[in-house]
């Protein structure tokens, strides 16, 4: 079964999987190491991914294998990857180990150097990635990459906003640092009603200018 987009509660993190369910049925699901980051380590939080589905093949049967991103232009740059002939998703994945913008600058760039510094990346791979990409990563080069948010750092009532702010198509790093920036400017919020209507205060002050 293929789809785009999962979210649900995560029932089991191992390694650079996690499993999540959804609609009563657990997803397994690889993440990237940069991506492993801002996904929730603590099972029952709520979680929501974007997926990228490969399905392999076994004689006459086949079998998905789901890639998770916290947005779509991660899942865009993971695309841009598996276009490079040498690298296959399980090596996309694995070098996708360091901010988005950083591989994206090196690429742009044309430095191997740091290319080889990623999982799985030697000298051959690092030129088949600038050869494929170089001058074609513009978009990815803009991108603000947010710290993640230690798991530690967020209680449960801003975990209950964050679900809601999923669910209203915000990217999870936005929300995270909606969520992030709101605590900060008042930490006397203590549930997720009136944290959810100080971002909208926030976000419509700002509107404002």
């Amino acid at each position: 079964m293929s789809f785009s987009r999962i979210s649900g509660s995560l029932l089991e993190r191992a390694g650079d999987a996690a499993i999540v369910e959804s609609g009563g049925l657990g997803y397994e699901i690889i993440l990237p190491p940069c991506v492993a980051d801002k996904v929730p380590a603590e099972p029952g939080r709520p979680v929501s991914l974007e997926i990228y589905a490969v399905l392999n093949m076994d004689g006459n049967s086949g079998r998905f294998t789901y890639y998770g991103f916290t947005n779509a232009i991660e899942r865009e740059f993971f695309e841009a990857l598996i276009t490079v002939a040498s690298i296959g998703p399980r090596s996309a994945a694995r070098a996708f180990s360091q901010p988005m913008s950083a591989i994206a600058r090196a690429i742009d760039r044309g430095d191997y150097g740091y290319l080889k510094t990623l999982p799985g990346v030697g000298q051959q791979k690092a030129r088949d990635i600038v050869a494929k990409l170089q001058g074609k990563v513009a978009k990815f080069l803009l991108i603000q990459d947010a710290p993640p948010v230690p798991v530690a750092a967020i209680p449960d009532f801003a975990a209950e906003a964050l679900a809601v702010l999923l669910q209203l198509e915000y990217k999870r790093t936005e929300a995270e640092a909606m969520i992030r920036e709101t605590l900060e400017a008042d930490p006397r919020i203590g549930d997720a009603e009136r944290l959810l209507a100080e971002i909208y205060r926030r976000k419509a002050s700002k509107e404002r200018g």
